[in-house]
């Protein structure tokens, strides 16, 4: 194998993402499950003659729901009757017969609430001969925001940034804001009626559940008000909460409010459901690209989790124990970490800060280079999709003016990747299938101070993009 065929990982790696997010291209992953078939309209294994229709109609919400919403249409065309999706500021992108409404995200906002309101009278009164298309992806939880009764968006604003500050998983935090909710946990499909519901579903929670994907608002809910009120005690955050919410959960614990909708409720009945994009299937698409550019590549997890500071140094040492005489390797991995923040936290996101504490593990090494990118484009209330260090990034940030180590310990690990150029910029993506981390390990590589500017290799332009 020719020496030069790795002459430049960074640049190897910045292109084993970009095919970790093409492969898991929420377009083409509806496409693959939506087709006109005869005179069938079929889904997975659903069909339904044409003839038999009434309405088609389309709702949805998530970062990646405008593209979902886009491939919709051009499978379906002119049979659609209309529809709203809901998703990120700077994630819509034009439609022809379904409208696109941008909210707020992570945090909710009143332009979330109204376009949650506007989608479900879309819904109210549909018919047995009607189909309604739900499209869900990463970031539905904080878009699609309707909430219960006596609470109001403030509540739930506060309510959401207690539970994202103090280390929240996933499931915790959805837990919380369906009992918090009209929407979520069932209630968008009770809405629907009668009505035939497909859900298309682009997963970003490790595992794939249906109950925790955008807080499951199509699928039956297993857990209750009580165990809502459990997550808000073992995290310690009654006092930090609204008193409106705290009441709220006690109420409902008592039994004081209706349940959100449990397996045996009849709606489920007319309820199908895909999933056309997850995790599993980007780390496939990375190792197929690594293999391309002539690395054995090892896909080790799609389910990595825990705070990324800590998770970067497993993965680090799992590299460190690469043999030599394996030649140029990949570890691959994929899931969704988590940063506790501090007081004095600074700015940045998990895949910056699991970066930024790799380059320390690394420190000095010429042979191993880490890319930690959220598959979304976007790494935490920062406009980089993650990092991309090597051996010498650390030294690079103390030849700056940065102290790595105080940058860690305020999850400042933005301006200090900025300066170094090892800030990933690939801007929104159109999907989201939670974080992909890629480990290149190549014996021998030559002296890090040797390589080009690391600045040059990791800013990918749109016409560059693998989808």
């Amino acid at each position: 194998m020719s020496g030069e065929l790795f002459s430049n990982p960074r640049e190897d790696a910045t292109r084993i993402v970009l095919a970790a997010i093409s492969a898991a291209n929420p377009k083409e992953g509806v496409k693959r499950s939506c087709r006109i078939t005869g005179n069938d309209v079929a889904v997975g294994t659903w069909h339904r003659r044409a003839e038999d229709i009434g309405r088609i109609l389309v709702v949805g919400a998530g970062k990646a729901s405008a593209h979902m919403a886009t491939a919709l249409e051009q499978v379906l065309g002119d049979r659609i009757t209309s529809g709203i999706v809901i998703t990120k500021y700077g994630h819509g992108v034009p439609l022809s017969r379904i409208r696109v409404a941008e909210a707020g995200h992570p945090v909710p906002d009143e332009q979330g609430v109204e376009a949650t309101l506007e989608l479900m009278r879309h819904v109210e009164g549909s018919t047995p001969d009607d189909v309604i298309f739900v499209l869900l992806s990463g970031g539905a939880s904080s878009l699609l925001v309707a909430p219960a009764q006596g609470i109001t968006l403030a509540d739930k604003k506060t309510t959401t940034a207690v539970l994202l500050s103090c280390g929240a998983t996933i499931q915790e935090l959805n837990c919380v804001r369906k009992h918090l909710s009209r929407v979520k946990g069932g209630q968008l499909l009770r809405a629907c009626g009668s009505a035939q519901v497909v859900s298309l579903i682009l997963s970003d929670v490790i595992g794939d559940p249906l109950d925790v994907i955008a807080s499951g608002p199509t699928v039956p809910d297993p857990t209750t008000f009580r165990d809502a009120l459990g997550i808000v005690d073992r995290l310690g955050i009654r006092g930090s909460l609204p008193p409106r919410v705290v009441s709220h959960l006690e109420a409902g614990a008592r039994g004081e409010h209706p349940e959100t909708p449990k397996p045996d409720e009849g709606s489920f009945s007319t309820s199908h459901t895909v999933l056309v994009g997850t995790n599993s299937i980007a780390l496939k698409g990375a190792a197929c690209e690594a293999e391309r550019r002539g690395y054995r590549s090892h896909i080790l997890t799609s389910s990595l989790r825990g705070e990324a500071s800590e998770a970067a140094k497993v993965v680090c040492a799992l590299a460190e124990g690469v043999p030599a005489r394996g030649g140029p390797t990949a570890l691959i991995l994929g899931g969704e970490t988590t940063v506790t923040l501090s007081p004095d936290a600074g700015k940045g996101g998990r895949n910056q800060e699991f970066a930024l504490s790799a380059a320390r593990e690394i420190r000095g090494r010429t042979d191993i280079t880490l890319a930690s990118v959220g598959t979304d484009g976007t790494d935490g209330p920062t406009d980089a999709a993650g990092g991309l260090v090597d051996g010498a990034t650390w030294e690079r940030a103390i030849r700056c003016g940065f102290s790595p180590d105080v940058a860690l310990q305020r999850h400042d690990a933005y301006p200090l990747l900025r300066a170094t150029g090892d800030l990933v910029m690939t801007g929104p993506t159109g999907t989201n299938v939670m974080d992909v981390i890629v480990v290149l390990v190549v014996p021998d590589k030559k002296p890090a101070g040797q390589s080009s500017d690391p600045r040059t290799n990791n800013t990918v332009s749109a016409n560059q993009r693998c989808f």
